[in-house]
C-alpha cells in the first residue's frame, strides 16, 4: 500500500511541476532530469551519445539515438573505411565523402533530432573533416584526442554550430576557454569530462595515471563549472563520459553536478549500432577481467577487450602491413612499424574480424546481455518521463 502511495504521490508531484510550467523539468524520485541544452540546441533528454571510430558509431545510430531525443554523434575517423566511397587509394578524399554519406543519413533517420560529430584533433584530416561536417548540416562538433584550439576559426561562417571540447581537467577546459575567448571571442557551448579510468577507446591521460584511484571525475565536472562561473559569468553545461551505463549512473552524475552524459558503449549492443554482428557479440561474450589497457599508435593508451592483443599486431606481420593512410599526424606504426596500424585493426573489427581485430569498449561493456534497440535504452533511461510528457 505504501509503495502505490508513493508512486501516486510521485506522479502527481511530476505532473504538478508540468503543469506549472517548469521548463519541462523531469522529476524522479530527488533527481530532477532536464533537458540539455547545448548552444542554440535543446534535446529532451540529457544524453549524449560518445563518438566511435572506426564506423561503429554511423549515420543509423546517430540517428537513431537523435530520433529519441539525445544527441546523436557520427564518429570521423576512418569513416571512409568500408564505404562506398573509399578505392583504396583515395583515402582522405573518401573521408570526407563516407562523412557527409553519414550525417545526412543521421538527418533523414532524425529530422527533428540533434546530429552532431566527433572529430578527433589528432586525425590528420582534422581541420577539412569539421568544414565538411559543417557543409552537411552537424549541429554540435565534439573534438578530443588533442586540444581543439583552432576550432572555432574553422566553425566561423556557422555560428549556430555548437562547440563541444572534451577535456579531462579544470586546467585543459581553462586554456581552451581563454584561448578561444582571446582569439576568437567565443567560448565553448559545453565541455564533455571523460574518465579515463572507464572510458573505452582513446584515452587523454598518461597510462601511468589511470586506475590509481586518484582522478576526481566530479571534482573536475564542478570545478570546470565554477571556472565559467567566476570568470565568464556564465553557466557551461558539462557532460561527463566514461562508465555511464544505467539509470542510476545517470542519476549519480546529475547528483554529482553534471548536466548530462555521454555514453557510448552502451549502445553498441542495439539493432541500430553500425558494427558487424560479430563486433556486437565480442561485447556480450566479454568478462570484466578481459577489458584493460593498451598503448596505441597514436600515443594514447586505449581500453580494449584484449582477449586477442597477440593476434592484432600478428596480422599486419604476417600481411606485411604498411602504412598507406597515414591517418593521424602522430603514429609509431606510420613513423617507425611500432605496435600496429590501428585504422585497420579497428576497421578489421567493425567488419566482424574480432579475431585479429581491435574492439575499443568501455569498463562496462561486459554487462551487455542481449541485442537491443536505441529506443529500449531510452525507455529504461527515460520511460515514465517520456511517457510524461506525451500525457502532459
Amino acid at each position: 500500500m505504501v509503495n502505490v502511495f508513493t508512486e501516486l504521490l510521485h506522479r502527481f508531484i511530476v505532473l504538478l511541476l508540468y503543469m506549472q510550467g517548469i521548463t519541462k523539468l523531469q522529476y524522479r524520485g530527488l533527481i530532477m532530469v532536464k533537458e540539455l541544452k547545448i548552444g542554440k540546441h535543446t534535446a529532451r533528454f540529457p544524453v549524449v551519445q560518445g563518438g566511435m571510430g572506426v564506423r561503429i558509431s554511423g549515420g543509423s545510430l546517430a540517428g537513431h539515438v537523435a530520433k529519441c531525443g539525445g544527441v546523436g554523434l557520427v564518429a570521423a575517423a576512418g569513416i571512409a573505411l568500408n564505404s562506398d566511397h573509399y578505392t583504396g587509394t583515395n583515402y582522405f578524399t573518401a573521408e570526407l565523402q563516407a562523412f557527409q554519406t553519414e550525417i545526412k543519413k543521421a538527418r533523414a533517420i532524425a529530422p527533428d533530432g540533434i546530429i552532431g560529430v566527433n572529430v578527433m584533433v589528432a586525425l590528420s584530416d582534422y581541420e577539412a573533416l569539421v568544414k565538411a561536417a559543417i557543409e552537411a548540416g552537424a549541429q554540435v562538433v565534439v573534438c578530443g584526442a588533442g586540444l581543439p584550439l583552432s576550432l572555432p576559426e574553422l566553425t566561423g561562417h556557422a555560428p549556430d554550430v555548437a562547440l563541444v571540447p572534451i577535456a579531462s581537467s579544470v586546467r585543459a577546459a581553462q586554456l581552451i576557454a581563454r584561448t578561444w575567448e582571446k582569439r576568437y571571442h567565443r567560448l565553448p557551448d559545453a565541455v564533455v569530462v571523460e574518465d579515463p579510468d572507464t572510458a573505452g577507446g582513446h584515452l587523454g591521460e598518461k597510462m601511468e595515471n589511470i586506475g590509481t584511484g586518484e582522478y576526481d571525475q566530479y571534482a573536475t565536472v564542478r570545478g570546470i563549472k565554477q571556472f565559467f562561473r567566476d570568470e565568464y559569468h556564465v553557466e557551461i553545461p558539462v557532460i561527463a563520459a566514461g562508465g555511464v551505463w544505467g539509470r542510476a549512473d545517470l542519476e549519480h552524475a546529475l547528483a554529482e553536478g553534471a548536466d548530462g552524459v555521454q555514453m557510448a558503449s552502451r549502445f553498441v549492443c542495439t539493432e541500430e549500432c553500425d558494427a558487424a554482428p560479430e563486433f556486437k557479440q565480442a561485447y556480450l561474450n566479454a568478462k570484466q577481467e578481459d577489458i584493460g589497457l593498451l598503448m596505441s599508435p597514436a600515443g594514447l593508451p586505449g581500453r580494449a577487450i584484449l582477449t586477442n592483443t597477440p593476434n592484432i599486431r600478428q596480422y599486419d606481420l604476417d600481411h606485411h602491413t604498411v602504412c598507406r593512410m597515414g591517418c593521424l599526424k602522430k603514429c609509431s606504426y606510420k613513423e617507425s612499424g611500432e605496435r600496429f596500424c590501428i585504422v585497420t585493426a579497428l576497421d578489421r573489427a567493425q567488419r566482424g574480424d574480432v579475431e585479429t581485430g581491435l574492439v575499443f569498449c568501455g569498463t562496462n561493456a561486459w554487462k551487455a546481455d542481449k541485442i537491443t534497440t536505441v529506443q529500449a535504452i531510452f525507455d529504461e533511461l527515460f520511460g515514465e518521463e517520456a511517457a510524461l510528457q506525451k500525457a502532459v
